[in-house]
């Protein structure tokens, strides 16, 4: 009697922790209860609520390093021939359109986290794409008027309603920064030094953004957006592909 007692005793104090980090990060404590006390491992509502959420902190996890590829790429070959400054602009205004939108929302992290890092990450690459061209100091001070701008946007000076004004046009600046990087593509007859890992992952990124965020906000704005998205980068995805053999120096060779 002691002895089960006993072992009762561990099992419980093991699973306490286990417990606590899965319904802090992973299910609500309903969810717990259904799979390890009820073993109802096939509750559909319990499922998709964790497949979201491991989608979601996926996703995040992976943000981190999406654009590295792409970062590498550009510092190796000392160069940003093939990418586009105006597109990476459009890009920086969908992704603080979004974080904005998502804070002011009280969305949970794991809903848009990654939007963080790629923000980060893409700012890097318009200041190496200015730097590349000779044009370091333009660089340096659009460093410093976009974190101003992203101070002044997270700010309580911004009303509720411009922040929503700025999802809403995120679909015609995710298009046109699209669409703008595609026709350079066009042009060039080569995707030059863009990263093909990078593109990739953004496409798979914004295809799982679709369930997780129908899941965990509900937000028919934010829906259309990753679908929106998903559907550029599913462009520029397909471009790489077709100039897959193509680099610059073959391109110019041909010429």
């Amino acid at each position: 009697m002691a002895a089960s007692e006993g072992l009762e005793a561990n099992a419980t104090s093991f699973m306490d922790p286990l417990k606590n980090m899965l319904v802090n990060y992973l299910m609500p404590e309903k969810c717990y209860d259904e799979f390890f006390l009820n073993f109802n491992f096939l509750h559909v509502d319990c499922l998709k609520m964790v497949i979201s959420k491991g989608l979601g902190i996926g996703i995040i996890i992976g943000s981190v390093l999406v654009k590295l590829p792409q970062i590498f790429k550009l510092i190796g070959a000392k160069s940003a021939e093939g990418l586009s400054f105006n597109s990476v602009l459009l890009e920086l205004f969908a992704i603080t359109g979004t974080m904005a939108y998502s804070i002011t929302n009280s969305f949970p992290f794991s809903a848009w986290g990654e939007v963080l890092f790629l923000m980060l990450q893409t700012v890097a690459i318009g200041f190496l794409i200015q730097h590349y061209r000779g044009s370091t100091i333009k660089g340096l001070s659009f460093l410093v008027i976009y974190f101003g701008l992203v101070a002044a946007t997270l700010s309580s000076v911004t009303p509720k309603t411009v922040v929503t004004t700025m999802q809403a046009s995120n679909l015609p600046a995710i298009i046109f920064g699209r669409l703008i990087q595609a026709g350079t593509n066009y042009r060039n007859g080569h995707t030059g030094q863009l990263s093909a890992i990078s593109v990739f992952l953004l496409f798979a990124g914004s295809l799982a953004r679709i369930f997780t965020t129908v899941q965990e906000t509900g937000d028919s704005l934010m829906v259309l957006t990753y679908i929106i998205s998903s559907c550029c980068n599913g462009l520029i995805a397909g471009q790489v592909l077709y100039y897959w053999n193509i680099s610059p120096a073959v391109k110019k060779k041909a010429d």
